[in-house]
């Protein structure tokens, strides 16, 4: 089954790639000297899909690969241009519902889903210049995901997510390439953040 989910996660890539093309290559960061760009092209995007898929289907098995096929597309598709398009977070609802439904966790993911929707809510609400809804939007797949495994997994991934992303902007900082007004694609950090969850199995 690892072995068909890694083939899958090639095709899946394939698929990704063209995907995240057909938005517009926009520059994906802002400061205050005007655009920025980070490194270029997400490298090998069907090697990383297929990993993802594979680590995901051996850890917990064929209800969490869609939720990891849809968070490798967003992960690429925001590092490439800043954007989570709604066309692809707000479909992933009932598409990761029905598929988490066979785990006999759905209450507790749609719990976590609003959870911490309502979370990333508030910091938005905050500090509306610092994220985007499309992070909010976002933070209710990853807590839908995380919420199946757990309220220790929610929680965890929830603050892989923050801190992954505070140290890359801490990164930019010492490396000059910003200033603390500069502004970086979060939602790759907080998928990055929920995959480090899951696979450590909290």
């Amino acid at each position: 089954m690892v072995a068909l989910m890694a083939l899958a996660g090639l095709i899946c890539g394939r698929r990704i790639r063209a995907l995240a093309g057909s938005y517009d290559d926009s520059p994906l960061y802002y400061d205050d000297q005007g655009p920025a760009r980070l490194s270029g092209w997400f490298p090998g995007v069907e090697v990383v899909t297929a990993a993802v898929t594979a680590l995901v289907a051996w850890r917990f098995g064929l209800p969490y690969v869609t939720g990891a096929v849809i968070g490798t597309a967003l992960a690429v598709i925001d590092w490439r241009t800043s954007l989570l398009p709604d066309a692809i977070t707000l479909p992933a609802y009932p598409v990761m519902a029905l598929s988490l439904a066979p785990t006999g966790e759905l209450p507790r993911a749609l719990a976590g889903a609003a959870a911490l929707t309502a979370v990333y809510g508030v910091l938005w609400f905050i500090r509306p210049e610092a994220m985007g809804l499309g992070d909010v939007k976002l933070a209710g797949l990853i807590g839908m995901t995380a919420g199946a495994l757990g309220w220790q997994a929610w929680i965890v991934a929830a603050f892989c997510g923050q801190v992954l992303g505070a140290l890359y902007g801490l990164a930019i900082l010492l490396t000059r390439r910003g200033t603390r007004h500069t502004q970086f694609p979060f939602g790759p950090f907080m998928l990055l953040g929920a995959f480090t969850t899951l696979c450590l199995g909290w």
